[in-house]
């Protein structure tokens, strides 16, 4: 790394903590080394025994505070870094953040060390856990006081900061004496990667009769090799003579190690080394799985007839695959990819000579880890900047450590994240009121792309409002209220409101204004001006509205005899007697004859398609508009009810994306609605290739068919009053134009809430389509806008894989549970429909993969609205157009 980007990096770490870095480069090895409550002011030091420069640990971190460890637990051997330590009282969770030395992507060991020494004068012994970024790491269990304890991980980073958080657990304070970061060159240790970390559980060098240490300078990574002999029980084998190195890149052991090793004692019965190793669980791995990686070197000459041959054994399975001789001074190492994995943690080690052999075993060092995920995403970069850049501005406290969103028990106060599939969190709700903000509003609230809600009211802030406010895409609420903001509001936010994108609250701001040149700083003229330019169009638009709807009054009233009367609210068409078909049905829409539509179908010639209703047929008006003739069959199971509730419904709701209706017939015993017409069909023929000369739909008119007709039925939860259910949400109704532009259609299962602040009814009779409806309607008939997005889930999932909502694989089995399962392998390719040939952006696929899935979740409050599909939809249509630009 360039000293120019480390500075950068440090700069921005200070940011992160609301601190100034003052601290050098890491020294020339590339290592960095904190002594973790050393005083700041301390100019650090370097370590007697590794010749390592140690620094303060204040730069890195803005919690805590600093002790020394009691007198009656000093002693002469212990390192410099051990004498004072730096604890965390009273926060649920406290970060390390340090700037990555190497470039990201790169693979580190981290070591974190402790020795509470009684530090806090209450001689209580504390378990907290340690998470690295936001990954479970270890659980540090301090068992005697004066006993240094060390936890190690070698774990692959994926960003250019390491985070360390110490967690409180309820069982005592964290604390910690030392951290250091050693970069490794990303081939060795391969079980390390992108998903999973290996945490030390031991590191052991055989045969070393004086007890030292190996570590840096002998070992290059600064790994500390811990003596292992036992006089008693084996017989210490050494040379004088450099070991060569492994062939095995994937591997190195420095050659202090390998010149040493034991075996059984000369004389003993025994032809065997047995060593146990333990996986210590802990409430994240109850049954920790076990990778071994043990090293071979023959360090005598082994002549004649003489023979060193022996197996191995894990727990008395085998583990070489054939009897293994090892090399003379050539390093050579045994390992396993996958991890041993028992239900007691214990293992039991084994070097068994074989029959041939005439020497016992030897084995030179050992290293023994456990595996832990490391799977879980950080929030997106920009939005941790964002927050970070913001914590220090405010200098805010509260809990704001580690990842703003992640892991979800640990989000900030304030913040609410989305959380996506195989794709970092974003933020997308920050509440500040009430927090003793003061000063200007910086920009970097504008860098919190994805926020849709944002809450700064009741504070100090002064100066203007920022315009970049309007350039963000998603946001819906801006609340400034109770501040003491001046000047104008900045135009971009004034057309935000006006299209009604944007809700602004700027009230008890007695200076903001709506331009310079108008400005008085009086609170009445702030709010009078504000007033005019916003709701001056609005009451436009009002007043242009009630003069159509009088001049539509006033057509009704000249109408002649046998025009549609216009609807009693009083009564309402399924109160009419039923023996008067202009009583029956009060539409403003066009009425037709039953032989109007032999002539508009050419006596019904083409047929469309067939539903439950009956056939759809194809037709033109007399001026040539082209219509689609839905007519009821005799055999159909939907009678009046279902066809006067379509015929009615659609008289009321208007919207892009739902099927306008041109107009109905009610003679005598045949009854029909003609629609316009959609001439690509329906979504479920596009999907199934019904018609196999057409091409497959792309990627990206998928969503654009997923976005179009999920604000159909946003317009129905949302914009209705009464609110409707669709009930029969499907891709069979949910029909194509010529632009392959969506509407929902087939409106006779249409269900509404009557009652003010009802969100769920109860149903008399089960309808929709197998394989779509919710399991709340299916089970307990209760009804509600969840449901819809229920069945809206599986039509994503539709989309997403072009296969059926039942599939026969080979037994029945719903689209949900089959994408779940595949998912759950991590592999998207295998979900996605082949026709589309691999044309998309895997991220946006996982993106509508995890928006259906949370549709479909089994309990319905669970399950977003409709907005916040539309809103997730589009950002997966971005992320779509961004692939390809």
């Amino acid at each position: 790394m360039t000293v120019r980007r480390w500075l950068l990096l440090l700069g921005l770490a200070g940011v992160l903590h609301g601190v100034r870095c003052q601290q050098p480069v890491p020294d020339s090895t590339g290592f960095i080394s904190i002594d973790c409550g050393l005083p700041e002011q301390a100019s650090g030091y370097v370590d007697a025994a590794t010749k390592l420069p140690y620094v303060p640990d204040g730069a890195f971190t803005d919690a805590g505070s600093n002790h020394n460890i009691s007198a009656e637990y000093v002693a002469p051997s212990y390192s410099k870094r051990y004498l004072n330590v730096r604890s965390f009282p009273g926060a649920r969770r406290s970060c390390y953040t340090i700037p990555a030395p190497a470039p990201a992507g790169s693979k580190y060991l981290i070591r974190a060390t402790f020795i509470y020494g009684n530090y806090d004068g209450l001689n209580r012994l504390p378990v907290f856990d340690l998470h690295l970024g936001v990954n479970f790491w270890t659980t540090v269990n301090i068992t005697r006081p004066g006993t240094a304890q060390i936890a190690e991980v070698i774990a692959f980073v994926p960003g250019e900061y390491v985070q360390v958080c110490l967690v409180d657990t309820g069982s005592g304070t964290p604390f910690i004496s030392g951290l250091d970061l050693r970069p490794m060159t990303n081939k060795l240790y391969a079980q390390a990667n992108a998903t999973q970390a290996l945490v030390l559980v031991e590191r052991t060098n055989f045969g070393v009769s004086d007890l030292s240490l190996v570590r840096y300078p002998e070992d290059p990574y600064d790994r500390v090799w811990i003596p292992w002999s036992d006089p008693e029980a084996w017989t210490e084998i050494s040379t004088p003579e450099k070991v060569q190195g492994s062939a095995d890149l994937r591997f190195h052991v420095p050659s202090a190690v390998m010149q040493t090793a034991i075996a059984p004692r000369n004389g003993s019965r025994t032809r065997t080394i047995e060593l146990p190793w333990s996986a210590v669980p802990n409430h994240a791995y109850p049954e920790p799985g076990l990778i071994g990686i043990v090293f071979f070197a023959e360090l005598e000459v082994v002549a004649g007839d003489a023979l060193r041959q022996f197996e191995m054994t894990i727990n008395t399975v085998l583990w070489s695959k054939a009897p293994y001789t090892p090399k003379y001074l050539i390093s050579d190492i045994f390992f396993n990819s996958e991890p041993h994995q028992v239900s007691s943690g214990q293992y039991n080690f084994s070097l068994n000579a074989t029959t041939n052999s005439t020497l016992p075993p030897i084995i030179n060092a050992a290293e023994v880890f456990t595996v832990v995920s490391t799977a879980n995403l950080a929030t997106d970069s920009k939005d941790v900047e964002a927050m970070s850049a913001i914590k220090a501005k405010y200098q805010v406290k509260k809990n704001w450590a580690g990842d703003p969103c992640a892991p979800k028990t640990f989000v900030w106060d304030g913040l609410s994240c989305s959380y996506a599939i195989s794709m970092p969190p974003r933020i997308t709700r920050l509440n500040m009121s009430f927090s003793g903000l003061s000063g200007g509003i910086p920009s970097y609230f504008a860098n919190l792309k994805e926020i849709k809600y944002l809450d700064l009211s009741y504070n100090n802030l002064t100066g203007s409002i920022p315009n970049s406010f309007s350039e963000l895409p998603f946001l819906v609420v801006l609340d400034l209220t109770g501040n003491q903001l001046n000047g104008s509001i900045p135009s971009g936010l004034i057309k935000r409101i006006q299209d009604g994108s944007l809700s602004l609250r700027f009230g008890k701001n007695a200076d903001l204004c709506i331009n310079g040149s108008s400005c008085q700083h009086t609170k009445e003229k702030s709010k009078s001006m504000l007033a005019v330019y916003i709701v001056v169009p609005i009451l436009a638009v009002v007043v242009t509205g009630l003069l159509v709807v009088l001049l539509l009054s006033r057509k009704r009233k000249t109408r002649g005899t046998g025009s549609v009367k216009p609807q009693n609210e009083a009564g309402g068409a399924q109160s009419r007697s039923r023996n008067s078909d202009d009583g029956l049905l009060q539409l403003d829409n066009r009425r037709f004859t039953y032989r109007e539509l032999e002539a508009i179908t050419n006596n019904f010639k083409t047929v469309l398609g067939r539903g439950g209703f009956g056939c759809v047929y194809d037709g033109f008006l007399a001026d040539g508009t082209q219509v689609a003739v839905k007519l009821r069959s005799q055999s159909s199971g939907q009678g009046e009810r279902e066809f006067l509730t379509e015929a009615q419904t659609l008289t009321k709701i208007h919207h892009k994306n739902l099927v306008s209706m041109v107009g109905y017939c009610k003679d005598g015993e045949y009854m029909a609605l003609v629609y316009e017409h959609m001439s690509e069909g329906n979504l479920e023929d596009k999907l199934r290739g019904k018609d196999h000369n057409a091409r497959s739909l792309t990627w990206r008119q998928r969503i654009c068919i997923a976005v179009e007709s999920a604000r159909g039925l946003e317009y129905l939860h949302t914009s209705c009053s009464p609110a409707f259910v669709h009930r029969d949400v499907k891709t069979s109704n949910i029909l194509l134009n010529a632009n392959l532009e969506a509407k929902v259609a087939d409106f006779g299962l249409l269900k509404a809430f009557s009652r003010d602040g009802d969100s769920q009814v109860s149903t008399a009779r089960l309808v929709g389509t197998k394989g779509y409806i919710a399991p709340e309607y299916a089970v307990a008939m209760q009804l509600s806008v969840k449901s819809d997005v229920y069945s809206f889930g599986v039509v994503l999932l539709e989309l997403i894989t072009g296969q059926q909502p039942i599939l026969q694989c080979p037994q029945p089995t719903n689209i949900i549970q089959w994408v779940r399962q595949r998912l759950a392998k991590g592999n998207i390719e295998e979900v996605v429909d082949a026709r589309m040939l691999g044309n998309y952006d895997v991220n946006s696929v996982w993106k509508v993969a995890d928006i259906a899935l949370k549709c479909t979740a089994q309990d319905s409050t669970q399950r977003p609205t409709m907005t916040d599909v539309v809103a997730q939809l589009q950002e997966c249509l971005q992320l779509d157009e961004q692939h390809f630009i």
